[in-house]
């Protein structure tokens, strides 16, 4: 990407996030994957994992705070849990999709390439180091008001529908209400190789495949498996 459209894209970027950047240079690391200085070792800025580590860390603690003091009530547990369904992969890719940043990622022609769960876990990392490149270039404040305007209306949802217990918990609880049966997980598939494998997981009813699932471990493929069996009933909305 040529220096000019680079510019351009940040002044855009800058509108959609409602951020105006002293140092823009922080915000182009922000939306930068490590593979796209592989491909351009002209770049003379870093990638955004930095950026990622910093943001996550003041994620954790806006949330934290928010979530401390609208639930007094809510024991640790629970409001760890609540914060953990606000701050997952999924959640944070979506609001970086709902963003727009997906349109002025950098990275790699075969990065570019991915979807699904890959592109998720890049989506969710961007959105945190926009974060941190926020807190660098404008302070804690107005970092915590982007976290505010771009998650906070996701919590009642998720206290509402109890997003925030475990998938797989929250299937079986349900099945065993609505059927007494209690779920099976089957490991449908693997591929790719050992350090980037992705597996596909069935979840059960009896013999009855319910729904499927893909995760890099067989846990978060069973949780996804779950999140989409809960879909398929509809049990949530009876």
């Amino acid at each position: 990407m040529e220096e000019r459209d680079i510019q351009t894209s940040l002044t855009k970027l800058q509108n959609l996030l409602k951020v105006a950047f002293t140092d823009t240079t922080v915000l182009l690391s922000a939306i930068t994957h490590r593979s796209y200085l592989n491909e351009h070792r002209e770049a003379t800025w870093d990638h955004n994992e930095r950026l990622e580590f910093l943001g996550d860390a003041v994620l954790e603690l806006v949330v934290t705070d928010y979530l401390f003091n609208k639930y007094p009530e809510k024991p640790e547990g629970e409001l760890t849990a609540v914060r953990a369904a606000l701050v997952n992969t999924v959640s944070l890719s979506a609001a970086s999709e709902q963003l727009g940043v997906n349109s002025y990622l950098l990275m790699s022609k075969g990065e570019a390439k991915d979807t699904g769960r890959a592109r998720q876990y890049i989506l969710a990392n961007a959105f945190e180091a926009c974060i941190g490149a926020i807190y660098i270039d404008q302070g804690y404040e107005s970092a915590k008001d982007f976290i505010a305007d771009r998650l906070f209306p996701k919590t009642e949802e998720i206290v509402k529908k109890r997003l925030w217990q475990d998938a797989k918990s929250r299937f079986q609880e349900l099945s065993q209400e609505h059927v007494s049966v209690t779920p099976t997980y089957e490991t449908l598939s693997q591929e790719g190789p050992d350090h980037d494998r992705v597996f596909t997981v069935g979840v059960y009813l009896k013999k009855e495949l319910i729904a499927k699932g893909n995760g890099r471990s067989k846990q978060e493929a069973e949780q996804e498996a779950a999140i989409h069996a809960i879909e398929a009933k509809g049990w949530e909305t009876d």
